[in-house]
């Protein structure tokens, strides 16, 4: 784990703050018609105006900016020529890396109108990414986060992805520790001033199980149920915690 300064976090806040809103200028060009290629080039196109690069483009071989994932694709979707449909769910993840460190953040949007039971898995993926960033506090501990996070998701009658969660980030994409969406109260790393991490609960309609996506890859539900993912970059400084990635309709 590697601690950050306050000057290294007031960059990455500068960075966040600028992914927050290439991403509110992708969510407004969701629509049924539109191709996830589409998106993806318009976020390369408007991450190189802003002076950054994509964190995702090349890591680990993936050949794309934007990891856009349709449906019971949970995270991971390799952007494709297929349209959007009406009443599809759309999960877009998007890092940026500006002045040598990487911003990280996911959202997930209805596609025209999709049924009460889809908004409300959205919703309620969104609400658990708020109840754990509310955990981000010293004297808390990472168990404290997933611990919240999964008491919210079981409420709510959804599941918890298994085998998937938030990480580190800071000169890397992904540093220690991971950010785990389940937990025990008061137990695991504790929270201290300078940590900087990603928080992105993943919840599905069906069950907790995932397999290989047939794009090679993305990651989906094993039973094909509906998914949704939410994700914010946290720094905990002396003040408290602050959402670098926090966009202005938030």
């Amino acid at each position: 784990m590697v601690l950050k300064s306050e000057k290294e976090i007031a960059v990455m806040r500068e960075g966040g703050k600028i992914l927050s809103e290439i991403m509110e200028r992708l969510e407004d060009k969701v629509s049924p018609g539109v191709t996830t290629a589409f998106l993806d080039s318009y976020a390369e196109k408007i991450i190189k105006e802003k002076k950054g690069k994509p964190s995702f483009k090349g890591y680990r071989n993936f050949p794309a900016a934007l990891c856009a994932s349709v449906n019971e694709v949970i995270v991971h979707g390799t952007p494709s020529d297929d349209a959007l449909k009406e009443g599809d769910i759309l999960s877009l993840d998007l890092g940026f890396f500006y002045k040598g460190f990487h911003t990280d953040m996911a959202v997930t949007i209805p596609v025209g109108k999709v049924d009460g039971e889809t908004r409300r898995l959205i919703r309620e993926t969104k609400k658990a990414l708020k109840r754990g960033i509310k955990q981000v506090k010293k004297g808390s501990t990472l168990g404290d986060v997933g611990n919240t996070i999964s008491r919210h998701v079981k409420r709510s009658g959804f599941f918890v992805i298994e085998g998937l969660c938030g990480h580190g980030i800071g000169r890397e994409i992904h540093e220690e520790p991971q950010i785990l969406n389940e937990g025990k109260r008061h137990k695991g790393i504790p929270i201290e001033t300078g940590m900087v991490f990603c928080i992105e609960p993943m919840l599905s309609v069906g069950g907790r199980e995932i397999k290989e996506g047939s794009d090679g890859t993305g990651i989906q539900t094993a039973d094909g149920s509906l998914s949704a993912h939410f994700e914010h970059t946290v720094a905990v400084t002396e003040k408290g915690c602050v959402v670098l990635t926090q966009g202005r309709k938030e």
